[in-house]
């Protein structure tokens, strides 16, 4: 017995196959894997090299070592200016409010069309709230000036009034929160509709036979079997807080609404293509990447602290 115990217990403590044998076994796979950890290197890692010129007077015809060494001049540049805090406080605004509302809304769809029963209303259900998320940035901006236009729009026809809203900048987080529920909504709930079909039919037999409810089977069966799916969803929508779509806000952006519209991807755009300040635009755009990962890293440690799970 003693022999039979030590003998399961050497081969409990064998160490696995080394990395050499692991890869001769499975070179078919690490072949393929080469692809993406290449396109990653070459798109992701090499050009952060340029990011030096956030340090640096850039200069084109002087290039990366050839430019003169500023130091932080360019983020205290940033700071100093008179619309930094209310570019930062609208990017954060516009971004908070975005993840407060959008978020929970695909969870809630997929509950809902998770109890749909009939087949065929479910597709045609689930085709209409994906549909426009395949409709470009470009036309969203262009259907919200029609419907929100002060002459004929559909909101004035409806609420009997004449306002431009988009020249209003108390109503442009409202378009823009809303615009983006209307559009991502339902595509985002494919992922929790997803976890869902892989729930075990067996679990809502059982709860149909002990009485429980529908609101009962939501409760105790589809809220918990999403949640580690919405932790991950919400980490990842917390490290991006600070990337406020850039192309929406361009479009929809007037004179007129640039106290709430006014944020820091705008900005970058505007001092980097349209007025050539490399170097600027890049320590601004560095400023907004070192945020998103310091929320990234506190999120996913107050996530992993309340779920004991660590996604990062």
């Amino acid at each position: 017995m003693a022999r039979t115990n030590a003998a399961a217990s050497a081969v409990a403590v064998r160490p696995g196959k080394s990395l050499s044998r692991r890869i001769k076994d499975n070179w078919q796979m690490y072949l393929l894997l080469l692809i993406p950890v290449a396109l990653t290197f070459i798109y992701k890692y090499i050009p952060m090299y340029g990011i030096q010129i956030a340090f640096r007077d850039f200069k084109a015809s002087q290039g990366y070592m050839g430019s003169e060494w500023v130091g932080l001049y360019w983020f205290r540049r940033f700071f100093s200016s008179p619309t930094c805090l209310r570019m930062i406080k609208n990017t954060v605004l516009i971004s908070l409010y975005s993840l407060l509302w959008s978020f929970p809304i695909p969870i809630i769809l997929s509950l809902i069309i998770n109890q749909l029963r009939h087949a065929r209303f479910k597709r045609v259900v689930q085709t209409v709230l994906y549909a426009p998320h395949f409709i470009s940035t470009m036309v969203i901006c262009g259907m919200l000036r029609i419907f929100l236009s002060p002459s004929g729009g559909l909101l004035n026809l409806i609420m009997g009034t004449s306002v431009d809203f988009l020249t209003e900048s108390s109503a442009f987080r409202t378009i823009y929160i809303a615009s983006g529920i209307w559009q991502d909504a339902g595509w985002g709930c494919i992922i929790y509709l997803a976890t869902l079909a892989n729930v075990d039919p067996g679990l809502y037999e059982a709860a149909k036979v002990d009485g429980a409810s529908v609101f009962q089977r939501i409760k105790n069966i589809d809220i918990p079997e999403l949640l580690p799916m919405a932790v991950l969803n919400l980490i990842m929508a917390a490290g991006g807080l600070m990337n406020v779509g850039f192309e929406k806000v361009w479009l929809l952006q007037t004179d007129l609404n640039k106290a709430t519209s006014d944020v820091i991807a705008v900005y970058v755009y505007q001092q980097g293509i349209e007025n050539a300040k490399y170097s600027y635009s890049t320590a601004v755009g560095l400023f907004n990447t070192v945020v998103n990962i310091v929320l990234l890293l506190i999120v996913n440690k107050i996530a992993s602290k309340a779920s004991d799970v660590e996604f990062v």
